[in-house]
């Protein structure tokens, strides 16, 4: 049941709230191409812990974007995909890795001209 207040919140804001921090942008990235295991993602992920990583994968599947199978073998295999809303969001998602693949170099120059 939604309320009032849900209709005032503007869908960039719901947006940001799924995909915002640090490493869900790229979690969206490493699950886009197949589904994923945990540790196939945190060697994709270099720099990510554990703890965060499982975090941020608990609030995507909260979020409904991505989805945790657990096949029931000795030891059990957790995979990680993307749900038809992930990918969705996934799409929508592209023009902004296309933008920053197109100013890279631009964009990397301007924050190291600006540290120093």
């Amino acid at each position: 049941m939604s309320s009032d207040a849900d209709h005032d919140v503007c869908g960039m804001s719901v947006a940001i709230d799924v995909v915002g921090g640090k490493w869900k942008l790229h979690l969206m990235w490493a699950l886009s191409e197949r589904p994923q295991r945990f540790g196939e993602i945190r060697r994709l992920l270099a720099g990510v812990s554990e703890k965060v990583l499982a975090e941020n994968l608990r609030h995507l599947e909260a979020s409904g974007v991505v989805h945790r199978e657990v096949y029931p073998e000795v030891p059990p295999r957790v995979e990680y995909s993307l749900t038809s809303l992930g990918a969705e969001l996934a799409v929508a998602l592209r023009p902004l890795e296309e933008w920053g693949d197109k100013h890279r170099h631009e964009l990397l120059g301007n924050l190291l001209a600006s540290a120093s």
